[in-house]
């Protein structure tokens, strides 16, 4: 019988494409997926996507959300203890492991695990060391569809916010740019694909810019819309 997992979920394709990989393995038992929200907003950190949209996504994902709220900004002790008290909730599931899409920095693998050991789970990495050229055109064969939410202005024009994650997109990034954004470079909303049960009723809306980033408020919307 496999053992019970929880996901850290952003709503990315990195973490979808980790849950899909998992169930098709039969690796673990995803029970849930523990997304932190920043506050004011209540949005995903970073990627600056709504509350309600992660609810929609998991529920087609088959998972029960846990969310932790951080205050914004969020020093390192407040954030530890937010994802503590969402980690004790994943055990409380009966999880002993937390899957995570990282691909291959290091430090922030090194650092999860460290997070997670006091806690008594597991961390798991299904993608770890893949790579990231073929692992974007194997998610989006496979029919992933998601849209860029945020982009770090120091390696892409506001422009690519927004747009599609499709074979253009990633024949349009700049040399350097890694085609799954490990870097920072961007992040994506999953609204299709294999892990989840239905599509996402979503499209891009306001553009706004802050602190070196650009965001796109994604909002429900008609699938025919899209750009």
């Amino acid at each position: 019988m496999a053992r019970k997992a929880v996901i850290c979920w952003s709503g990315g394709k990195d973490c979808a494409w980790a849950l899909h990989e998992v169930r098709r393995l039969g690796s673990f038992e995803v029970v849930a997926a523990v997304t932190s929200l920043a506050a004011p907003a209540g949005n995903v950190a970073m990627h600056g996507v709504s509350r309600a949209l992660i609810e929609a996504q998991l529920a087609s994902a088959g998972l029960k959300p846990i969310f932790a709220n951080l205050s914004w900004p969020c020093p390192n002790p407040a954030y530890e203890a937010a994802m503590g008290t969402a980690f004790d909730e994943a055990k409380s599931l009966g999880a002993s492991v937390c899957i995570f899409g990282d691909l291959f920095l290091r430090d922030i693998r090194s650092y999860r695990e460290a997070q997670l050991a006091p806690l008594g789970l597991e961390a798991s990495f299904p993608l770890w060391g893949v790579d990231t050229a073929k692992l974007a055109r194997t998610m989006i064969g496979a029919g992933l569809e998601a849209h860029i939410a945020c982009i770090d202005l120091k390696a892409l024009e506001p422009e690519f916010a927004g747009r599609r994650y499709d074979l253009q997109f990633l024949r349009d990034l700049p040399a350097g740019v890694d085609p799954c954004g490990e870097n920072g470079e961007f992040h994506s909303f999953v609204w299709d694909g294999p892990m989840l049960a239905k599509p996402i009723d979503v499209m891009p809306g306001t553009l706004s810019m802050e602190e070196g980033f650009a965001r796109v408020e994604l909002k429900p919307g008609d699938r025919s819309d899209r750009c």
